[in-house]
């Protein structure tokens, strides 16, 4: 089988082997693959994986010999799924591969925001913990997770593994989803509607997916809502925030701070104004990227591949 990766640098920069893949055939793998050469590049392929590299129909129907697309992560808006299962290309992604590491970059972002362990290290080092008159000193609020609320939108399995985070520092939970599973075994929990939500958390952390209703949820208006003590962290999709609202209200002291790993367009113009947004945490879409994660992905892609091989695919999204 001839396989091509589009944009294999993001998954392996380096840093893992490609030997598992290599023996599923004839591999060839592009660091990155710009729109208008994907077809060159993929025009014999009978598999392609790509991770951000869009395939689109006009793509689609100028590759005569593809059968099947895997997605080197879960979203697969980069492909044109419906065009893809008219031609009977079965359409894979990767789910689940970044649970932990996901879960862990919103504490990172959580924590940072309570203590401010970068800001008092700095301090520290210029000489001002030397000079201070007193054992101790904070130049900034200290806050204590405990016993604050989270408020979890989306409730899937990064929002559950926050959850459970969360639970552990003491804290209580409440969440919003289009779907309500039972949750008794968890204590200080409730499913709320996302007004309720929005008005009582402490820290609000988003984990829907971006589809046409979640789209721009967070704007304005729903940043009113919020306490202006409240912290936000969005480690799902950029677009789900409106990213000059969020903006506006940190500088203007609607909410108190922001850890966003997403923004809606990345890489992001030099003008984005969550960039140079008062106390808000910018990070450039590491959530999944731990070393750890990617060998996961790697192992789940080529899984996928071998079950479409051999005639079971599994994790098929254009069914």
């Amino acid at each position: 089988m001839k396989i091509v990766v589009l944009d294999g640098y993001t998954l392996n920069p380096g840093d893992i082997s490609w030997d598992s893949l290599m023996q599923m055939g004839d591999v060839t793998i592009y660091d990155r693959t710009p729109v208008e050469q994907v077809v060159e590049r993929a025009k014999d392929a009978e598999a392609i994986l790509t991770n951000k590299a869009k395939v689109t129909k006009e793509h689609i129907d100028k590759l005569p010999a593809l059968k099947y697309i895997g997605i080197l992560a879960t979203g697969y808006n980069i492909i044109d799924i419906e065009a893809a299962k008219q031609r009977g290309i079965i359409v894979s992604n990767a789910p689940g591969y970044s649970t932990a590491s996901v879960a862990q970059l919103v504490f990172a972002f959580l924590l940072e925001m309570a203590l401010h362990v970068q800001k008092h290290s700095d301090s520290a080092k210029r000489g001002d913990w030397v000079k201070s008159a007193d054992f101790s000193y904070w130049n900034s609020p200290l806050i204590e997770l405990a016993g604050k609320t989270i408020g979890i939108i989306g409730f899937g399995e990064i929002g559950q593994r926050v959850a459970d985070i969360a639970s552990a520092f003491g804290m209580n939970v409440i969440a919003h989803s289009r779907t309500q599973r039972n949750q008794s075994h968890r204590a200080n929990f409730a499913w709320v509607d996302l007004d309720e939500l929005l008005t009582t958390a402490d820290v609000v952390s988003i984990h829907c997916p971006l589809t046409q209703q979640t789209k721009g949820l967070i704007n304005k208006e729903s940043l009113k809502k919020m306490k202006s003590t409240a912290l936000l962290v969005n480690t799902s999709r950029g677009p789900i925030i409106v990213d000059q609202d969020l903006a506006d209200a940190l500088n203007n002291g609607v909410i108190a701070g922001a850890g966003i790993d997403v923004l809606s367009v990345e890489p992001p113009p030099t003008d984005n104004p969550l960039l140079s947004a008062k106390n808000c945490l910018v990070t450039p879409h590491i959530a999944w990227a731990t070393k750890e994660a990617r060998l996961r992905l790697l192992e789940i892609v080529v899984s996928n591949l071998n079950a479409f091989i051999k005639g079971r695919p599994v994790n098929v999204v254009n069914k």
